[in-house]
């Protein structure tokens, strides 16, 4: 630390005051001999004497956290009724940015599975092979169900969604992003599926869905949905090769970007025309609304069973399909630990 500039002021004065006693310089002053000084005028003169244990050419290396600095070293007595702390920041310890708190993981390993309270506006007698008894229901959706109280959704029983993305090449359904995010918020496990176009590349239409659904931890797997097309833009029906060969495509595409087997969602008549025997490494969800699965798709496993189209529910005003997991809930837990992201 450096002498202060009010102390150095003060030395210079004394010293050209001394000075000017005589022409010959400061070695002539004639200051040993005592009979020539005032006692009473040497008893004011206070000596300049810096602090201690400070060197006045070169300030010691601080090691304390603080330097209290006082009126003695030249400031002024308005600063001095206490003392005034300095901080002093080392080099070698740098100050640590504020900590960025980071959300809580997720736990997708064993979501809650709720008993379902779904009714159905055209219920269907299937007797002994009844989806009621299933542990696990679950739904499906699209803009058609409008605004969706998912928490009350979830609660009634949708353990579990598939909701609808995209179709065609060029179409996204408007209420995915909404539905999406709503759902992961609610804690239902969910899933996208694509309605395939047949008039349209499988490789494009890949791309379409691939650009909108996004690659998402806890996601179930993606769904193409294949049907005929019963619309008046596209009656194409190709032959059963043709339409493998096209899935297989759009299939293979998913899985390598999402890193998941992709689920086959078909009904009865587009299944008896071209899937019977196909895909038996690929996880199917089957539409059957008047009989268990077993009786429409014979020598066929299925994980999921689409059962009606006319179920109800607390959480929005109008219809919703409604769907069980083809297993009990442990094996649930099983599936969605072997399935998920």
């Amino acid at each position: 630390m450096r002498i202060s500039a009010y102390s150095g002021t003060a030395l210079a004065v004394l010293l050209s005051l001394l000075a000017g006693c005589t022409s010959s310089g400061i070695d002539a002053l004639d200051i040993v001999k005592s009979s020539k000084i005032d006692p009473a005028a040497t008893a004011s003169i206070r000596p300049m004497v810096p602090p201690t244990g400070l060197d006045v050419a070169e300030a010691p290396r601080q090691t304390a956290s603080t330097i209290e600095v006082t009126s003695e070293l030249g400031f002024a007595a308005e600063h001095a009724q206490s003392p005034v702390e300095l901080a002093v920041i080392r080099a070698e310890e740098p100050v640590a940015p504020a900590a960025i708190p980071v959300p809580a993981p997720t736990d997708f390993a064993r979501p809650k599975v709720y008993k379902a309270s779904f009714t159905d506006a055209k219920p269907i007698n299937f007797g002994r092979l009844s989806p009621h008894p299933f542990e696990v229901h679950g739904v499906d959706v699209s803009r058609w169900q409008g605004d969706i109280d998912w928490q009350k959704l979830r609660r009634d029983g949708g353990n579990f969604a598939f909701i609808k993305a995209t179709d065609g090449g060029d179409h996204t359904d408007p209420n995915f992003r909404t539905n999406w995010n709503a759902a992961r918020e609610a804690g239902v496990p969910r899933g996208a599926y694509h309605f395939f176009y047949w008039c349209r590349t499988a490789s494009s239409q890949a791309d379409w869905f691939i650009r909108n659904v996004p690659k998402e931890k806890g996601a179930l797997p993606p769904v193409i949905d294949v049907e005929w097309n019963h619309t008046s833009s596209c009656k194409k029906r190709p032959s059963p090769a043709t339409v493998r060969e096209k899935m297989q495509v759009f299939m293979d595409k998913l899985e390598a970007h999402y890193g998941q087997r992709p689920i086959i969602y078909t009904a009865p008549d587009f299944y008896e025309d071209n899937l019977q025997g196909a895909f038996k490494d690929y996880p199917f969800w089957l539409r059957s609304v008047a009989a268990h699965p077993s009786k429409v798709y014979p020598n066929r496993d299925f994980v999921f069973w689409q059962y009606s189209g006319t179920g109800l529910a607390a959480s929005h005003d109008t219809r919703i399909d409604l769907n069980v997991f083809n297993g009990s809930e442990a094996g649930w837990h099983k599936w969605l630990a072997r399935n998920r992201h």
